[in-house]
């Protein structure tokens, strides 16, 4: 097993903003924290939201103090991962599982875990109603009063 160094950035978290404050850590460097754990509470002008760890590991440093405006996409902290020594070489190209990312609720190339709480629809999440029959109407038609030429 080898020790990788991975940083967290601070994530879109779907309002369209760009930046967000850190509020408080609930981690501090050499803590171990697993997947999903709360590593902070950040706010934006809209909502404060708990972010999650996406990697499970030791924490290496907090990137960003209380307090801190950070734009999106930049990085807040970084936790130390350990990941297996890499097998030898496969020839075999890569499947379509491989392309599209690990399979929910499995860790992906990077380690972070694909269903991360509350984050997008489950594969075949959504299914469509059977559709009923014809309809029919609700009142039986009656012979109008007016005659047609």
């Amino acid at each position: 097993m080898t020790a990788v160094l991975r940083e967290f950035a601070m994530p879109d978290v779907g309002e369209g903003l760009t930046e967000a404050e850190v509020v408080t850590w609930n981690v501090a460097p050499g803590d171990v924290v697993t997947v999903n754990q709360i590593l902070c509470e950040i706010e934006t002008a809209k909502a404060a939201v708990e972010l999650p760890s996406p990697y499970a590991g030791t924490v290496g440093k907090l990137l960003v103090e209380p307090g801190e405006t950070v734009s999106v996409g930049s990085p807040i902290i970084s936790i130390e991962t350990a990941e297996a020594a890499p097998a030898a070489p496969s020839p075999a190209p890569a499947s379509s599982d491989e392309e599209q990312g690990a399979k929910i609720g499995e860790p992906g190339k990077d380690g972070r875990i694909a269903n991360l709480v509350g984050y997008g629809p489950r594969p075949g999440a959504s299914a469509r109603r059977p559709r009923r029959g014809a309809p029919t109407p609700a009142t039986p038609v009656q012979e109008s009063h007016f005659q047609v030429p």
